[in-house]
């Protein structure tokens, strides 16, 4: 009997960029300006883009230090998280936070002068050792050594049940602190920019370099989308968003938008890039890195 002649189908051809974005890990802060960023992607509403295989929520100083372990393949990172880590993560184009007038700020629970010597042996709060407010803070105050680390939503809180003399805020703090009675000392951001010139570089987005080219290129796009997603349903704020900012008011919800989501979020630019090189070298000065090498941040 002879053998039939059997049309197989062909095998499903999996394009790559599908499969890297199914498979990869992801993790960022449940701040506004990032779940305003990621919603739409990792909630399935990207059209012809599948969401991440793991969605990892946490402080922004946890990425930081995850990163260090090399657990996520796609992570918001404060920078110098990343200059700490170039080794096993590159900076994506799309995602990060940059920007002039939102850096952080030194507050106190009493008022004091952002140049009185008294500062000096003051007891501060600072969001976490490698986040870029503890850079900026080390940038503007070099002298003061007694630092405190604790999750920045905290700060005020400890600043107001006297556990000590001064705080380093971020976020939606920015908008908080003098309603409760505490007191600016120096705009630490503001002191970056007449410095260097240059925006302030927070935070931005990074992939593993193992990943390599093509997926660097997809997981760009699928950020690019779905902060436009976003964008075309502006002034409404999704449940996502709502929902992981937990008690904060709408309206700050949306000033902390509008404050750290802006034009250098969907692409860096050649300034952008200027901006966090000159952060870079100022992180190897305090770090005492003597290295001459330009940073590879791609």
């Amino acid at each position: 009997m002879g053998h039939e002649n059997v049309r197989r189908e062909p095998e499903p051809c999996i394009d790559p960029t599908v499969e890297y974005i199914m498979n990869l890990s992801l993790g960022f802060s449940p701040c506004p300006n990032d779940t305003f960023i990621f919603d739409a992607w990792v909630n399935g509403n990207v059209s012809d883009t599948h969401r991440p295989a793991e969605t990892h929520l946490a402080d922004v100083e946890t990425l930081n230090t995850w990163a260090n372990e090399s657990k996520l393949d796609v992570t918001k990172l404060s920078f110098p998280a990343l200059f700490r880590n170039l080794d096993q993560y590159r900076l994506l184009r799309a995602g990060s936070a940059l920007g002039l007038g939102v850096g952080p700020l030194l507050i106190a629970r009493e008022p004091i002068q952002a140049n009185d010597p008294e500062l000096m042996s003051k007891t501060v709060l600072l969001p976490g050792r490698m986040t870029t407010a503890n850079l900026l803070f080390t940038y503007a105050y070099p002298q003061i050594h007694h630092r405190i680390y604790q999750v920045f939503s905290e700060i005020e809180d400890a600043l107001l049940n006297g556990e000590a003399d001064l705080g380093v805020i971020i976020h939606e703090n920015r908008f908080t602190y003098a309603k409760r009675g505490l007191h600016l000392v120096k705009d630490l951001g503001a002191h970056w920019e007449e410095k260097t010139g240059c925006a302030i570089p927070l935070g931005c987005i990074a992939m593993k370099r193992s990943w390599g080219e093509e997926a660097a290129a997809a997981i760009t796009t699928a950020i690019q989308l779905s902060l436009n997603e976003a964008q075309q349903k502006l002034p409404a704020i999704s449940d996502y968003v709502i929902e992981h900012a937990q008690t904060m008011e709408s309206s700050v919800m949306r000033q902390h938008i509008d404050l750290y989501v802006n034009e250098h979020t969907m692409t860096l630019t050649t300034s952008d890039l200027e901006a966090i090189e000159t952060l870079f070298n100022i992180y190897k000065e305090i770090e005492g890195i003597h290295s001459t090498d330009r940073p590879s941040f791609f």
